[in-house]
């Protein structure tokens, strides 16, 4: 039977290029056609409900019944024309994907014919049924009511021919069930919050609200490779496979010319995202071979989100058309760089200012200090919730090496900035001198931020001229959970500002003592997340540990932050979730954590005893017999000179064999002790401690026997395939 390795290179060889590409290239009037924007709402809707709809979205005001009536058949309209026959509540479950259920808009009429209907009741609420979805206890199986409800701030939508309507998604209890629910709660806070802060510091702003620019790295392979590797398929990376000789140490792949197959890929999936409204602007190779990165421009955080799930969805639908297959894991390949998400995130006001940019005069700059300072200390008192926040299994894989930020929460603001922090946190008090100097140093800032070598690529979290980059986020991420978890700590701390400098006031301070007061301890209590140098390094590890700093290395150790009582005191009294919805959240996350290393433990069992051992047997028989081939040919004595090696490498391969079938019995016999644990917490613990550990062992003995074994007969297609077949 031929080998399906080679099947599928035959694949590649003979296929045709594709045509036409030169078709998807979208003009300024098509951007955001297939989206129900400003245009399309002033064009379908009417004056009052458009009215209506833009104070909803702008100042949160509700929408009542009779104008959702005229949104919906306005909807309806507008999706009609534009070829849309379903329409469906878009939500985001605690799956980390999207859910969709399509309704028709064609509705019966009673006498053999039809009429084309949309309510208002349609628009604003469905009733999925949600018994599948984790929900983390909060409702049985056999309870399977959950609500979705419309979110008049993210635009609907036209895809495949439906109308998709962004919306929450709750329990029948009103829990929620989705990551939109808390991350508009804590969008809420921070513009509460944000617009105290700013008001005392003599700045009346009528909102307040964060930005997010994501930087999507993912890596491609043919679809004829993927479909000859069942790990890819089953664990969305290779848990087996020996490295190239060649992959990136040339760094010749990294922002190197963009193969022409990827970029017809590029060129339609940024095609199909303009026309959705999704402002795609940067596309380059990344550094690992067959890794690529987009990016698009800043947008409101709750917008920039839903831009995110809808892409990584337009990622993995396009790429087939060109026989491609994007893989969003964060560790595919195993000794190169893997993929991450990071997180551009600011804060801005309905005015048009950007709180974290440095201003053009003392007033401003004050400002920028006081947002600054805030942002700090907010992540020195919560960096636990921040790396829970990015904690799962594939994260694991990519956190800590040579190519992402480690465990450890740090800040980076570059020296300029540090030592005008420094110079704040030592001063007795802030003088009209120290005053002066401060501005004249933070309005340097911009110019010396242009500079690329003020940035610190292995920092977690680096402040980069006017936004903070929060690069430990994984590629195949809900952007939510990192953005639920920081816009929350900024409100919290925020609050905790106006409540702290009113205390120093009431007391007696002046209001430049007690802000600036304030700015200085809190600058010397946040110096200990703060770090300058290499993160990489050894020896940060091991300040970081003098500091106190947490060094969670694994997802199980690091989620327990959701449940610490700081954590639930925290969310409870920002109204962000309850107790209950935060404990099923940790339960889910333990779940998920527990089911992907199942997974990929019986997908390594499977593909050890079925196809690398049997191959590995063939070649050895094969060995074998021509040694007994020789002994029949030649003289004894030259036949033992000869057969040395022959035999030699007969016994390596044996040995190869039984570590890895033994390997994998003893994996499968911790898996089941594993499996029998009731308990979430110590099942994760179980499979991190005594499963995991085996993953290394096999697939180190795997990876030798694909350097020994014929070539024509291994089974998998090989990382040098992969990596560098476009």
């Amino acid at each position: 039977m031929e080998n399906i390795r080679f099947k599928a290179l035959s694949a590649i060889m003979n296929r045709q290029p594709l045509r036409n590409q030169a078709e998807f290239r979208c003009n300024v009037e098509q951007f955001g056609e297939m989206t129900f924007g400003l245009e399309a709402m002033k064009k379908f809707l009417t004056e009052e409900a458009y009215k209506n709809l833009i104070n909803s979205i702008e100042r949160g005001d509700k929408i009542d019944r009779r104008i959702a009536d005229q949104v919906a058949a306005s909807l309806k309209a507008w999706a009609i024309s534009k070829g849309a026959t379903h329409y469906t509540h878009w939500f985001h479950p605690l799956t980390g994907n999207t859910a969709e259920k399509h309704d028709s808009f064609l509705d019966p009429a009673g006498d053999g014919k039809a009429i084309e209907k949309f309510k208002g009741s349609e628009l604003v609420q469905q009733e999925p049924d949600a018994s599948s979805f984790p929900s983390g206890g909060i409702r049985n199986t056999f309870e399977a009511r959950g609500y979705t409800a419309w979110d008049p701030t993210s635009p609907a939508f036209i895809l495949d021919s439906t109308l998709c309507i962004p919306t929450i998604f709750v329990s029948y209890t009103g829990e929620a069930l989705d990551y939109k629910t808390p991350l508009l709660r804590a969008l809420n806070e921070v513009d509460l919050a944000g617009k105290e802060v700013c008001k005392f510091l003599g700045f009346n702003e009528s909102r307040v609200f964060a930005t997010l620019g994501w930087e999507q790295e993912y890596f491609v392979v043919d679809a004829a490779l993927y479909a000859a590797r069942p790990d890819l398929m089953l664990t969305r990376r290779t848990v087996f496979g020996h490295a190239s000789a060649k992959d990136q140490q040339l760094s010749d792949h990294y922002f190197g010319t963009i193969p022409t197959r990827i970029m017809d890929f590029m060129k339609e999936y940024e095609y199909e995202a303009h026309r959705l409204g999704i402002p795609v602007k940067t596309r380059h190779n990344e550094v690992a071979p067959n890794q690529y990165e987009l990016a698009p421009v800043f947008e409101e955080v709750n917008l920039a989100i839903d831009h995110n799930q809808l892409m990584m969805h337009l990622l993995k639908r396009i790429a087939p058309k060109h026989n491609l297959v994007v893989l969003l894991h964060e560790k595919p390949f195993a000794k190169v760089n893997g993929s991450g998400k990071h997180n551009n995130w600011s804060l801005a006001t309905g005015s048009g200012k950007n709180l974290l940019a440095p201003g053009k005069n003392e007033k401003e700059n004050i400002r920028f200090l006081t947002f600054l300072t805030i942002v700090l200390k907010a992540v020195e008192s919560n960096s636990d919730l921040l790396r829970a926040a990015i904690a799962t299994a594939s994260n694991d894989q990519r956190l800590g090496g040579h190519e992402a930020p480690p465990a450890i929460i740090s800040a980076f603001v570059g020296s300029h900035l540090s030592q005008a922090l420094e110079e704040l946190a030592s001063a007795g008090k802030v003088t009209p001198e120290l005053k002066a100097e401060l501005d004249m140093k933070i309005s340097k800032i911009p110019g010396i931020m242009l500079d690329n070598t003020d940035r610190n690529r292995t920092s977690p979290f680096a402040f980069t001229g006017n936004k903070f980059e929060f690069r430990a986020v994984g590629s195949s991420q809900n952007c939510s959970t990192a953005m639920i978890a920081l816009n929350l700590i900024m409100a919290d701390q925020m609050k905790q500002f106006m409540k702290e400098v009113t205390q120093r006031i009431e007391a007696g301070q002046t209001k430049d003592e007690a802000l600036f007061g304030l700015l200085a301890a809190w600058v010397n209590e946040s110096s200990r997340i703060r770090f300058e140098g290499n993160c990489y390094s050894e020896e940060w590890k091991n300040e970081a540990a003098r500091r106190g700093l947490s060094n969670h290395a694994s997802a199980p150790e690091a989620l327990a932050a959701y449940v610490t009582p700081q954590t639930i005191a925290l969310f409870e009294r920002n109204n962000v979730l309850n107790e209950r919805e935060l404990r099923a959240r940790y339960d889910i996350k333990l779940e998920r954590y527990v089911m992907e290393l199942q997974i990929e433990s019986r997908v390594m069992g499977d593909l050890a005893t079925n196809h690398i051992i049997p191959i590995a047997i063939r070649y050895q028989n094969t060995l074998i017999e021509n040694v007994k081939g020789l002994k029949e040919v030649i003289d004894n004595k030259t036949f033992v000179n000869l057969a040395k090696n022959q035999v030699s490498y007969i016994k390596e391969i044996s040995e190869h064999i039984s570590n890895i079938k033994i390997a994998v019995e003893e994996m499968t016999e911790e898996r089941k002790k594993a499996n029998a644990i009731d308990d979430n917490e110590l099942k994760a613990a179980a499979y991190r401690d005594n499963v995991k550990p085996f993953f290394e062992t096999i697939r180190h003995e795997v990876d030798k026997l694909e350097m020994m074994v014929d070539d024509e007969l291994w089974p998998l297609p090989k990382y040098r395939e992969m990596l560098f077949a476009h």
